[in-house]
């Protein structure tokens, strides 16, 4: 019996060690580097064009220059992004309330994160991609030109259905602007409305109302019986109650089916599937997100627009590309498993181009999610196993905002 219950616990405490590495993102350092005992790199130059100024195109960039410049080969990347700042958007529930997050911990410029690279090895391009030519492998871009690659690497993510600033806009501008009128809006709104309620809708409310549950009226809709419904049923009742908590309603098996603005005050009157009317001060619609794929040929999409890749994160039919992050069809979009796939890529660009073999992506075996409820709460889970709240209490109070910096200027890889 006690053996039974020492060896229950050492299991216990090696899952949450793994779960507490991913939280705190310690796991960035644990990826294996290549080797540097390799095969002669080619003398030629590379060029590796990146499209996507996010986390999945400035941490590949980053890595590839890096053990590049450990084990060669020679090589040049070019990151396009028609964005001039990367955006923390993990911290954007907490971003949207007022006061709560300084713009600089926010945004921060990506030249800049490269500057340490010379005009031969990194440049990087303010604009958008518009029309990828596979078989000429161009990439035509907004500002007119027209950009050759020997190798691409599709890293363009994902926007929100209803263009709100959980998730970068088409320019820095129209991101920050979008917050800043998201955050004046909660300021003057008595009644605010969140229809959605993933992890996104559930941490928004709850940053919401940990800020203003006494003085503002919060209410979260869901569409399903419960919030969170892809989670276990131990963290879909933790965080319900965590929100009931904070004084958020919430508002089970319903849907909003229209939204009309009120001509008056400003208002917006919301039907709900069941015929009732809501009126709210603000309206936050937080499902659905959509690959920022347009550019690209749809016999390489699936019917959701994501790029449909191989199990070497190759798009499929297409030659020297690959996708990874948001746009692709790989894996959920999360940001473990956009990080996981760019180590992984990193890895295998630099052994392919030391004539040495790629090696198949693994899909996580299991889905892991962590997430805020307030400044206080936290709940999530490794696969169907419940993780403890201390720990990602713990290692998500900042919601990692300390950790962009790093990221951008490749100092965390």
């Amino acid at each position: 019996m006690i053996d039974t219950l020492l060896r229950a616990a050492s299991a216990i405490q090696q899952a949450i060690n793994i779960v507490f590495h991913f939280l705190t993102v310690d796991y960035f350092r644990q990826i294996a580097s290549p080797s540097s005992a390799s095969a002669s790199p080619p003398t030629t130059m590379k060029h590796i064009l990146i499209l996507g100024g996010s986390y999945a195109g400035i941490s590949t960039a980053h890595r590839i220059l890096k053990q590049a410049a450990k084990t060669g080969p020679r090589l040049k990347i070019t990151l396009v992004s028609p964005n001039t700042h990367f955006y923390w958007s993990m911290a954007s529930p907490r971003g949207v309330v007022p006061g709560q997050i300084a713009d600089e911990k926010l945004f921060q410029p990506i030249a800049a994160g490269f500057s340490r690279y010379s005009a031969a090895q990194f440049e990087f391009i303010l604009a958008k991609a518009e029309k990828l030519d596979v078989e000429a492998k161009t990439v035509g871009i907004s500002s007119g030109e027209t950009l050759g690659y020997d190798y691409l690497i599709v890293a363009t993510g994902s926007r929100t259905r209803a263009h709100t600033p959980f998730k970068g806009l088409e320019t820095t501008e129209e991101t920050r602007d979008a917050l800043h009128g998201f955050q004046s809006k909660v300021k003057e709104a008595k009644t605010i409305v969140i229809a959605g309620a993933g992890v996104t809708g559930v941490e928004a409310a709850g940053e919401l109302a940990g800020e203003y549950g006494r003085e503002k009226e919060i209410v979260l809709i869901s569409s399903g019986p419960t919030i969170l419904e892809e989670s276990p049923a131990s963290v879909s009742t933790y965080a319900l109650k965590a929100l009931k908590n904070l004084n958020v309603a919430v508002k089970l098996e319903t849907k909003v089916t229209a939204s009309a603005q009120l001509p008056k005050n400003g208002q917006k009157a919301l039907t709900l599937s069941n015929g009732d009317i809501l009126t709210t001060d603000m309206y936050i619609p937080t499902f659905g997100l959509i690959p920022n794929s347009s550019y690209i040929p749809t016999s390489y999409l699936n019917a959701n627009g994501s790029v449909m890749v191989d199990a070497f994160l190759r798009v499929k039919g297409a030659k020297d590309v690959w996708a990874i992050g948001d746009v692709s069809d790989v894996e959920s979009w999360q940001f473990i498993t956009c990080d996981r796939q760019s180590a992984h890529l990193a890895r295998n660009m630099i052994a392919m181009m030391n004539n040495k073999p790629a090696l198949p992506y693994k899909v996580a075996a299991s889905r892991f999610m962590g997430l805020q409820i307030g400044k206080k709460a936290a709940t999530g889970h490794f696969g169907s196993w419940k993780v403890p709240s201390f720990i990602i209490a713990t290692a998500r109070r900042t919601l990692f905002v300390e950790k962009m910096g790093p990221t951008v200027d490749g100092s965390l890889f």
